[in-house]
């Protein structure tokens, strides 16, 4: 057993034992569809950007699936996820609204249907304009109505909660200030994407996205999930907004990124790596 600064005691049993712990911020190098060191119905909210399947080079990841076992995939994570949180847990899930590449689908549609079947019951969708979308390249049948491609450069996050939407657990302590809660309630936001280059990781989300989804689905002190962690960004808006953080992630190289983004952006010091 370790424990952390909090007084929580974590097993370190091989199946269970966490890659980094500091405080209220947990990381497991682990696969999500098979992780048992989350207890279940223990989130409050989860807030990921899963693969999008449109053949990114990430490291341990085969971002090129047919989009029948795309959706296959995606059913699986979605139920583990559905056994993870509490009753009244919320899921902000940022998703493309469609792709073209490898074909036109309808990803929005297609995994919002998927994660009702799986118990998820829907709220709302936020349009997130991305100030900075790459240039466009396909246009299909230019100026001609042959066959254009409509292509929106717009992202969602796709809000859904377990069984009721009203939290009954937690702090109940809330530190979203009024004019934050007015902007976002909107349901279109608008903010630019990450940096590749900077972050090092080939599929960033800036810090403004869960920063948002934290501060307005979620009480102080809430447990958080990221069960894609990526380069970490969901964590660190977690720290810095005082929730307790779990990340997973299948590859060590980005559970390696995401400590050290950590520690040079939030000031983490010290730290059980195992």
């Amino acid at each position: 057993m370790i424990t952390l600064k909090t007084g929580e005691k974590i097993s370190t049993n091989k199946n269970t034992i966490p890659y980094f712990a500091y405080n209220d911020i947990l990381i497991y190098n682990d696969n999500i569809l098979k992780i048992t060191a989350i207890p279940e119905s223990s989130v409050d909210l989860i807030v990921t950007s899963p693969p999008y399947n449109v053949d990114i080079d990430y490291n341990s990841h085969d971002d090129s699936l047919s989009y029948k076992d795309y959706l296959e995939f995606s059913k699986k994570w979605l139920s583990k996820c559905y056994e993870l949180t509490k009753d009244d847990g919320r899921f902000c899930l940022n998703i493309p609204l469609d792709k073209n590449k490898g074909g036109q689908q309808s990803v929005c549609a297609d995994i919002t249907n998927i994660a009702k079947e799986v118990g998820w019951k829907y709220h709302s969708t936020i349009i997130w304009n991305e100030g900075n979308i790459s240039r466009r390249t396909a246009w299909g049948s230019f100026m001609s109505a042959s066959a254009p491609y409509v292509i929106a450069p717009v992202e969602v996050i796709v809000v859904l909660y377990k069984k009721y939407w009203k939290k009954r657990s937690g702090s109940r302590k809330n530190d979203i200030t009024k004019k934050e809660f007015m902007e976002w309630t909107n349901g279109v936001w608008t903010f630019n994407g990450e940096s590749k280059k900077r972050i090092g990781h080939p599929a960033p989300f800036p810090i403004e996205l869960p920063k948002r989804c934290i501060k307005l689905f979620s009480f102080v002190g809430d447990t958080v999930l990221d069960p894609f962690l990526g380069s970490g960004t969901t964590l660190i808006a977690a720290y810095q907004n005082n929730r307790r953080g779990i990340g997973v992630d299948i590859d060590e190289t980005y559970c390696k990124l995401a400590v050290k983004r950590l520690k040079q952006e939030v000031g983490i010091e010290q730290q059980i790596l195992l």
